[in-house]
């Protein structure tokens, strides 16, 4: 069977820290490939996020060139709220021979048990963790009993929020993700605060 790592996120925008774990992913858990789902319209998400077709651009611009890495965009064709287990479903029904990871971050592993059919979830995929600086360490004591593979990461402090909030206040975030990313935004006056020219 082919083993895939399902990596989901709003990727608003993409950026270094979610390529390190994807990479670091591919090797640490014996992965055939990593597929990035960008979310359609995420129902925990309290801010509207940017469209879709400028989230999937700048992925496909950081993705260029990684061996292994795709994106999956059932989510952004779906109608109506993004939930992983209808995802996971779905995939499994079009591709049967195929081992599914559900590859999420710590923050993520901490609010697991308030996702919708959070236990059928953990029993079609098996679950990699990635541990983030400041993420809360608590978590919900069945989550904990499911037993996850965790996903050893150099511990990168990158947000996509601190970056939105870096283009808002007019500074540079050419450290912070893919330059082919950073031109991206520039050029479509992404996250630019009201008033900024």
């Amino acid at each position: 069977m082919r083993r895939v790592a399902l990596f989901g996120g709003s990727f608003d925008p993409v950026h270094n820290a979610h390529l390190a774990l994807a990479r670091a992913a591919l090797g640490a858990l014996a992965l055939d490939e990593v597929r990035w789902v960008p979310v359609g319209r995420p129902w925990q998400k309290a801010r509207a996020i940017t469209p879709a077709v400028h989230r999937e651009a700048m992925l496909r611009l950081a993705l260029a060139g990684q061996a292994r890495q795709v994106i999956e965009r059932i989510e952004i064709e779906r109608e109506g709220p993004s939930y992983t287990l209808q995802t996971v479903q779905a995939l499994r029904a079009r591709e049967p021979d195929t081992a599914w990871v559900l590859l999420i971050g710590q923050d993520q592993y901490a609010g697991l048990h308030t996702w919708n059919g959070w236990r059928e979830l953990l029993a079609l995929v098996a679950l990699a963790v990635a541990r983030r600086p400041g993420a809360p360490a608590h978590v919900n004591p069945d989550v904990e009993r499911a037993g996850h593979h965790a996903v050893p990461l150099p511990m990168t402090d990158i947000s996509a929020t601190a970056i939105r909030g870096r283009v808002a206040a007019g500074l540079d975030i050419s450290d912070l993700v893919p330059p082919e990313v950073a031109g991206y935004i520039a050029r479509h006056g992404l996250y630019r605060s009201p008033g900024r020219s």
